[in-house]
């Protein structure tokens, strides 16, 4: 059967939707904790999962509570017959499909229809047909495709951003060396600004989970599995491609070790030519699996789009047909001419998209109109950039060699440098930092602006080990008589609370004690703390009614 024959030939059902939803979640989550005997990992996917069905909750309780907003968004028209099980399950989940989930479940039912369909990377919503006609196959008497592909965006999206938390909390032991920041830097992903499209029918859950797991790989050494994990993100998101520097930076560091371990050893100059050739080689080989199938999707719209004797797989319904004149959308040879772009040097139809349909561009953001955006953005665009300005005010000559140098330490009595810094200051977290530096400039400068948050949140670990760490050095309920940070100025004399503190060695979850001790804590913890509470409960109440978000 053809691709376009069983993107169209699908029909599925659903009873007892939210039971379902949480023992499933739960069931896969548990395989992540019988793996573990950490208690702090435990307590990680516990609270993911106890996040995430909040979530669904709260996002069914706001859809029902609040009318929808009449917003100019991408709304298809539904081709199948809705039934009684699908309108329960529209009431229960309606609010994930708003926004560009619209764009998603439409692609996962009908494939690349529009041209602008083609933003959206396709590994994700082949992940949802793929679940919709396997693991939910038996409902397919009560629901229609678009419930059933609505209903695995909500399962899959679950698992990915509890998997994600776990990953993260792994990924975090090894850079920043620290057990306790690690388990708080997992904790805050779990409460992050961007959870209501952690939970929506959008790819961030499993970008991110896709892109922690390849760092974590890399922090192991493991720079093929990394480099295919960084390749299948790439299919998920575009800016999957930047992550390609994560490889360049492990490699060049790693030769650059090696040649300083053997200056004046007598190495040969032909040998470490070899070696050199061998990094150029190795470099341009992970590189290139990065931006695969990125390269990949865009040939395949080019032939699509761009051939004016192409003949659809299957004839695209008159419905679709009729949105398509009405709108101005694009269909594939709909009339035997091609799209500008076609005849470009370097035909790329997502950046013909991101300029044509979403107005993307250098500064162009940046209008009178725009400030209710811009404030927003501001608490990620303030975090980033204080974090970025610590770690270098911390790590001057670290982040001047790039971390390609080792420092010297003979003759330096009473300063012991061989011994990194721990925590947020860590060596291991320069390059995370350059990362997240580039995505802030970028995204701030070249963006949408109010889409920072989820940007950040779904990109990069340093907002939340940043915020751990602020929590972690300065705030004295958390201190439970550990000694001063390492970095920056002593924690309070302010007595804590000993009976309510958190005890770091059990699986205590001391975000919980924050919010319980909440009067006693500091006004940097409350601004950290309602900052992602906040934007949590404010994304569930307005993007799910179709009101603009981040």
């Amino acid at each position: 059967m053809k691709l376009g024959e069983r993107f169209q030939n699908l029909s599925v059902d659903f009873p007892a939707w939210k039971g379902v939803v949480t023992h499933w979640m739960t069931s896969k989550v548990r395989m992540l904790q019988r793996k573990e005997g950490d208690p702090h990992c435990q307590e990680v996917v516990r609270f993911a999962v106890l996040c995430r069905v909040l979530t669904l909750f709260l996002q069914a309780l706001f859809n029902l509570l609040i009318p929808d907003h009449a917003a100019d968004a991408f709304s298809p028209p539904r081709l199948s017959e809705y039934g009684f099980c699908d309108w329960i399950l529209e009431w229960l989940l309606g609010g994930l499909s708003r926004w560009d989930a619209e764009h998603f479940l439409f692609i996962a039912e009908h494939g690349y229809v529009y041209e602008h369909n083609c933003a959206f990377f396709p590994l994700f919503p082949l992940s949802l047909r793929v679940a919709a006609e396997t693991v939910l196959w038996p409902f397919q008497g009560f629901l229609s495709l678009r419930s059933r592909l609505l209903l695995s965006a909500a399962l899959l999206n679950g698992l990915f951003s509890a998997w994600a938390a776990w990953t993260l909390y792994k990924l975090s032991c090894v850079v920043l060396q620290c057990r306790r920041k690690a388990f708080l830097s997992a904790i805050l992903f779990c409460l992050t600004p961007a959870n209501v499209f952690m939970a929506a029918a959008y790819s961030e859950s499993m970008f991110v989970l896709l892109v922690f797991s390849a760092l974590w790989w890399l922090e192991k050494g493991q720079h093929w599995a990394s480099s295919l994990l960084f390749s299948l993100a790439a299919g998920v998101r575009s800016n999957g491609l930047i992550n390609a520097g994560f490889l360049l930076y492990s490699q060049t560091k790693l030769f650059a070790s090696q040649l300083q371990a053997r200056t004046g050893t007598g190495v040969k100059p032909p040998q470490i030519l070899g070696q050199f050739l061998n990094l150029v080689a190795s470099l341009v080989v992970m590189s290139a699996s990065v931006f695969l199938p990125f390269v990949l999707f865009q040939f395949w719209a080019y032939l699509r789009f761009c051939n004016t004797t192409f003949s659809p797989e299957y004839a695209v319904p008159d419905p679709l047909l009729q949105l398509a004149a009405h709108k101005g959308y694009r269909v594939a040879a709909s009339n035997g001419v091609a799209p500008p772009w076609c005849s470009w040097n370097f035909p790329v139809l997502y950046t013909y998209i991101q300029d044509t349909y979403w107005h993307v561009g250098f500064l162009r953001y940046f209008e009178p109109r725009q400030i209710p955006n811009f404030l927003l953005a501001a608490p990620a665009i303030v975090l980033g950039s204080w974090a970025a300005w610590r770690y270098i005010a911390a790590n001057p000559w670290h982040c001047l060699t790039l971390g390609l140098l080792r420092r010297k330490t003979e003759g330096m009595k009473g300063k012991d440098l061989s011994k990194p810094a721990t925590g947020f200051y860590s060596p291991g977290a320069f390059v995370y930092v350059v990362h997240a530096t580039v995505l802030l400039v970028f995204g701030t400068f070249c963006m949408h602006v109010q889409v920072l948050t989820r940007f950040l949140g779904s990109s990069s670990p340093v907002l939340y080990w940043f915020c751990a760490h602020l929590l972690h050095d300065y705030e004295p309920l958390l201190q439970n008589g550990s000694q001063s940070s390492q970095h920056g100025t002593p924690r309070s004399d302010k007595p804590s609370l000993a009976n309510s503190l958190p005890n770091w060695n059990r699986n205590e979850n001391p975000v919980l004690t924050l919010l319980y001790n909440w009067r006693q804590t500091t006004t940097l913890t409350k601004c950290i703390l309602g900052y992602v509470l906040s934007y949590w409960m404010l994304g569930l109440v307005l993007h799910c009614n179709f009101f603009p978000w981040t």
